[in-house]
């Protein structure tokens, strides 16, 4: 279950920078006086380009995390296999 729980919580977190994102990208537009059309193509098109590269960056560091962790209990294991010197 803990491998869901990374996953998950990396998803929220970056769900969530990605939705401020997007709104300070839609207000800067706004405040710069552009018409509601430039406002909404500018939301969505940061809309994808930030979550895919918030995606993409998320998985390669639970990636990453995942298999750090890995080597390190067969890192383990093969410790406890070895016959103990004397």
């Amino acid at each position: 279950m803990v491998h869901r729980i990374v996953w998950l919580r990396a998803t929220v977190l970056e769900a969530n920078g990605g939705l401020v994102s997007t709104f300070s990208l839609a207000v800067g537009g706004a405040a710069a006086g552009s018409g509601r059309p430039e406002i909404l193509i500018a939301g969505l098109a940061g809309l994808v380009a930030g979550s895919m590269s918030m995606a993409v960056g998320k998985y390669v560091s639970v990636s990453s995390q995942t298999d750090t962790e890995r080597a390190d209990i067969a890192t383990r294991e093969l410790a406890l296999e070895m016959p103990a010197e004397a």
